[in-house]
């Protein structure tokens, strides 16, 4: 269902996507941050897979001042540096799933792409664990990351954009002594766990087959195991 996460920073009227499990809780929450493309079907859909696991899942609008057009570039920028109202509005997030009647108080935080990057940033901000997929890197990640959250990450062998992530992501956990999973997949790219819409010149997917961006059935199936054994595992009792 579609809700207003009050207390957003860029905006008062921070929008979001609640999805709720089946059953009584109370339920562990995740706060899920969407990639470039906004907060679109394919993120509703991940959002109730969460739930349908049994995690109260919300997902946060990063584009609610203004949309993507007038937004994306504010956001990504906030993502590489760390710093801007898009991390306030995570955080309001946080605490209004944290502060939910059915939440046990526990939130775990999930993205792709932009908002894997974000989920990086995040691990260190009140969160008891975090899912960044394909997200990269933040700069001087050995100090960002310190004192991080349990972190299960998921990056494509294919992914040139983020060539070597996954190894320097294991290598700065290690060193940080983070729990952590970092897995790279051979043979998939990057967004490989998303489904993108159709545009209006035809299937998105068409393209993304030629640059190595479509999505890969079995290495998302995998991550999705991954993903929510570990956050039962961080967010359960």
């Amino acid at each position: 269902m579609n809700i207003t996460v009050p207390n957003g920073v860029s905006t008062d009227q921070l929008r979001g996507y609640l999805a709720r499990p089946e059953g009584t809780g109370p339920w562990p929450g995740v706060v899920v941050i969407h990639e470039a493309l906004g907060l679109n079907d394919d993120i509703r859909h991940q959002t109730d897979r969460l739930a349908q696991h049994g995690f109260l899942a919300v997902a946060v609008d990063l584009f609610s001042a203004g949309g993507a057009l007038r937004c994306l570039r504010r956001t990504f920028a906030a993502m590489l540096s760390g710093t801007g109202p898009a991390l306030g509005d995570i955080e309001a997030t946080r605490r209004f799933v944290a502060d939910n009647p059915d939440s046990t108080g526990k939130v775990g935080v999930i993205g792709f792409c932009m908002g894997g990057g974000f989920a990086l940033l995040a691990a260190t901000r009140g969160f008891d664990a975090s899912a960044p997929n394909y997200g990269k890197l933040p700069k001087n990640a050995a100090n960002v990351l310190r004192g991080a959250c349990p972190i299960v990450a998921s990056y494509g062998a294919r992914d040139l954009a983020l060539r070597h992530a996954a190894t320097k992501l294991e290598t700065t956990l290690t060193e940080a002594d983070v729990v952590h999973d970092v897995k790279e997949y051979p043979g998939v790219g990057h967004s490989f766990m998303n489904r993108h819409p159709i545009g209006p010149f035809g299937p998105f997917t068409r393209l993304e087959k030629v640059v190595g961006l479509h999505h890969d059935g079995p290495a998302t199936e995998d991550a999705w195991t991954r993903i929510t054994d570990f956050f039962g595992m961080h967010l359960g009792d």
